[in-house]
């Protein structure tokens, strides 16, 4: 019986045209939304109604408007409930697990405290995965205050976790744009204590410091900033010459591109997209903006589970990668009635249009895997004609006037840290960059770093790799001294040049071929 089901194809049969009108109609919500917002340029833009993502357990009192104190007396911290340290703490010992590197690092360095001085104030992701980058910061001998990078990325319970300990956390899942800023305020603007370090993720907190307390902006020793989008404010800057203290560009070191980049967005991509729309891969139409190791990643997970990929790209060495990879590149414009997800992650603005976005089909998922929500013009879909539906935490279904919806996740921020969370173990890697980041600009001798943007020494990507080899049971091939002189390498490394990345060599030498073609 199921052989004659599957070999005859079923056929519906409608009694009249109004019938089958009404069949395959796309289905409506009467119901608008207005918007009374101003439009912000900032990458904390939030359109959302909701006031809080949190569990909905959760009282919706501010956490501004409540008096909080921790078992030690101090009030200094705002977070959802301080009530909740103690599951935080559980989460944080098991994010312990498998940052082996970063413990290491902090047994290693611990008696010599070469932060010993320093105030890191630190805005980026609060997951129990930086809780144990900031407890390493503390052991080393800084002192800390942090605010959130992302008004969705937060863990409430290890925000608590952290304010039970002493280091003054302002964060909550849920914040809106006015407790963004004013989180990032209080991190900065306390008295008798002034940031000398600047720990960021995505520049908004450099910014906000240049801009307000230009006077503590001149102070700072050194700024380590991860994300591309704070990487180009920080380039702008030092462009203009309005750059006054030395910047380390971690977000181009190897260790943070092939490995943050490549491996974790691998796997999270696909657990952010699950746990939002319950998508099943296979046969699904994808078009993946951008194709830098983020987009790698996506796309080879993407790949594996039957996915048909396509690719846009501005760069002709990394299109000409994808296409290697066995991939078609594209113009966005060209695809875009077909794809069934569209996922972007190029760092810049406006790569999807409210023109592409009125001709995607019905039911199209779109999200950003970027640290900022520039790349998707969310905005232009705040428009009295289209209505927004909440369907689910973070899942809003935009409806245009003939029924067609479309699936926006995160209201376009990033993907994985806003929808799911991300593999401990690499984000690890990119932590111990970061720590030794700022140890390197706090303790550098005077001269060593100008008023301009760096990238880490390779021997210390080379270090941080080397931590990590331990869990796997990895043992290293030594060089001879007769090959090291072949190779005219010292035997214990740097192994690799300065300019080693492949997209940095693009950056280096593209702008020379394009004059050359003129």
């Amino acid at each position: 019986a199921l052989c004659v089901v599957l070999l005859c194809p079923l056929q519906i049969q409608f009694a009249n045209a109004e019938d089958k009108q009404e069949f395959t109609k796309y289905p409506t919500k009467a119901g608008r939304r207005s918007l009374s917002r101003s439009i912000s340029q900032s990458s904390t833009d939030s359109y959302s109604s909701a006031a809080s993502y949190t569990d909905s357990s959760d009282d919706e009192t501010s956490p501004r408007d409540k008096a909080q104190v921790n078992t030690h007396g101090s009030s200094d911290f705002c977070v959802k409930n301080i009530k909740q340290a103690e599951f935080g703490r559980r989460e944080i010992e098991i994010a312990e697990q498998d940052m082996s590197a970063l413990i290491s690092l902090r047994k290693r360095a611990q008696g010599e405290k070469p932060l010993a001085g320093a105030k890191i104030v630190g805005c980026t992701h609060i997951t129990a995965q930086t809780a144990v980058l900031i407890e390493t910061l503390v052991a080393l001998g800084a002192q800390c205050r942090w605010t959130a990078c992302n008004i969705y990325s937060t863990q409430n319970e290890v925000a608590a976790a952290l304010a039970e300990t002493g280091v003054p956390v302002f964060a909550w899942k849920g914040e809106s744009e006015d407790d963004f800023w004013w989180c990032i305020d209080r991190c900065v603007n306390t008295e008798g204590w002034q940031a000398n370090m600047i720990l960021d993720d995505g520049g908004d907190l450099t910014h906000w410091v240049y801009k307000k307390y230009p006077s503590v902006f001149k102070k700072v020793r050194g700024i380590v900033e991860e994300s591309v989008t704070g990487v180009h404010r920080l380039y702008q800057l030092s462009k203009a010459g309005k750059l006054c203290v030395p910047a380390m560009n971690v977000n181009d070191s190897v260790t943070k591109q092939k490995f943050d980049n490549l491996y974790c967005c691998r796997e999270s991509i696909l657990d952010g997209l699950k746990r939002t729309t319950d998508i099943m891969f296979g046969g699904k139409q994808v078009v993946v903006c951008g194709y830098g190791e983020v987009g790698k990643g996506c796309c080879t997970a993407l790949k594996a589970l039957g996915a048909i990929v396509c690719i846009t790209e501005i760069d002709p060495i990394c299109a000409l990668q994808a296409c290697m990879d066995g991939f078609r590149v594209v113009k966005l414009s060209e695809v875009i009635r077909q794809m069934d997800v569209v996922i972007t992650c190029t760092g810049n603005k406006n790569v999807v249009t409210r023109e592409q976005l009125d001709r995607m089909k019905n039911g199209c998922i779109v999200c950003n895997m970027g640290h900022s929500n520039t790349e998707i013009d969310v905005a232009s879909l705040r428009s009295p004609e289209l209505t927004w539906e909440r369907v689910r935490s973070q899942v809003d279904h935009i409806i245009w006037p003939d029924g067609k919806r479309v699936v926006l996740l995160a209201e376009g921020r990033l993907l994985n840290l806003s929808c799911s969370t991300v593999p401990t173990f690499v984000l690890s890697i990119t932590a111990t960059t970061q720590a030794l980041a700022l140890i390197e600009l706090f303790n550098a001798p005077e001269g060593r770093y100008k008023q301009d943007v760096y990238l880490l020494p390779k021997k210390m990507d080379e270090y941080v790799a080397s931590l990590h080899l331990p869990n796997f049971d990895a043992h290293l091939t030594e060089l001879s001294d007769e090959q090291a002189k072949y190779m005219g390498l010292n035997k214990n490394g740097p192994f690799k040049p300065n300019y080693y990345r492949l997209e940095s060599l693009c950056c280096i030498f593209y702008p020379c071929f394009q004059q050359i073609l003129q």
